[in-house]
Parts: C-alpha cells; structure tokens; sequence
C-alpha cells in the first residue's frame, strides 16, 4: 500500500460502490481501502484488531468519513482520530448524507477538515468527488507523519 491511499469509512454498499465508482470515472487511481464500521475503522488506523501488525508509518492520505456508522459512529472516529497523536492530523472529510446542522457543527468541532452532504444525483456526486481528489490527493501539502523524520 503507498500512502497515497484512501480510507473510505462507509457501511452502505450503495453508497460505498457509488464513491468508489465516482472516484474512478474521476481517474482517481489511488488504492481505496473500506472500512464499513466505526471499530474497523480505528482498527485499521491503530493497527488493532484484524490488522494488528499493519505498518502505521503508512496512513491514508484522506479518510473519507460517513456519519451514521455502525458499532461507533463516525463523530466518535473523528474525535479519538484527534485525540492521538498518530492520527491527530490526519486529513479527514466527513462525507455524509445527513442533513443536521448539529452533525455539521460537531463534524467541524471535533476537527474535520472539510464536511460534504452526499449529492443525490449522482453526475453531481462525480463532480464533487472531482473537486474533493484534486484539493486532497493533488494540491493538498500533507503534514509530516507522527513517527517519521521531518
């Protein structure tokens, strides 16, 4: 895996095929890896559980988080991303069919990087996941890796 990787955090397979989909007709050719809950997430992010051992000197690029997640949901992934210094600043995009203002203010309170509501048309969703490789997998300057030699 290069670390120019993204973790897609989505337990709707519709929505999970969508993203991927969108990202390829994008030409956005970076390996994708799913979590599809809150714990495989963190799992895969701490080298815990089904990954225990997983080089964590090679995290996503961006992590793609939906909200409404099972087991834990995706605010609580967020705020424990945050509160380590491994993943304290890590580039994370909450990418969310939820309208709640509240989901919103929390979202960027506990630190998001950026908040994108799920278009329901999907030509728009493709355009949205255009602009979003671009700005994080393009432009974007990543902060150095915790652990690594700046």
């Amino acid at each position: 895996m290069d670390e120019r990787s993204i973790l897609l955090v989505e337990d709707n397979p519709d929505d999970e095929m969508l993203t991927i989909r969108a990202l390829q007709k994008n030409n956005i050719r970076n390996e994708v890896i799913v979590a599809r809950d809150g714990v495989e997430a963190l799992d895969y992010l701490f080298g815990t559980g089904a990954f225990t051992g997983r080089d964590l000197t090679r995290m996503p690029q961006v992590v793609l988080l939906d909200l409404k997640l099972p087991k834990i949901d995706g605010l609580e992934v967020l705020r424990r991303l945050r509160a380590d210094e491994r993943t304290r600043l890590l580039p994370v995009v909450i990418l969310t069919s939820s309208n709640e203002t509240q989901d919103l203010m929390r979202g960027y309170g506990l630190g998001a990087n950026s908040y994108i509501r799920k278009p329901v048309d999907f030509s728009e969703f493709i355009t949205a996941v255009r602009q979003l490789g671009l700005y994080w997998l393009i432009l974007n300057e990543p902060a150095p890796q915790m652990g690594k030699n700046v």
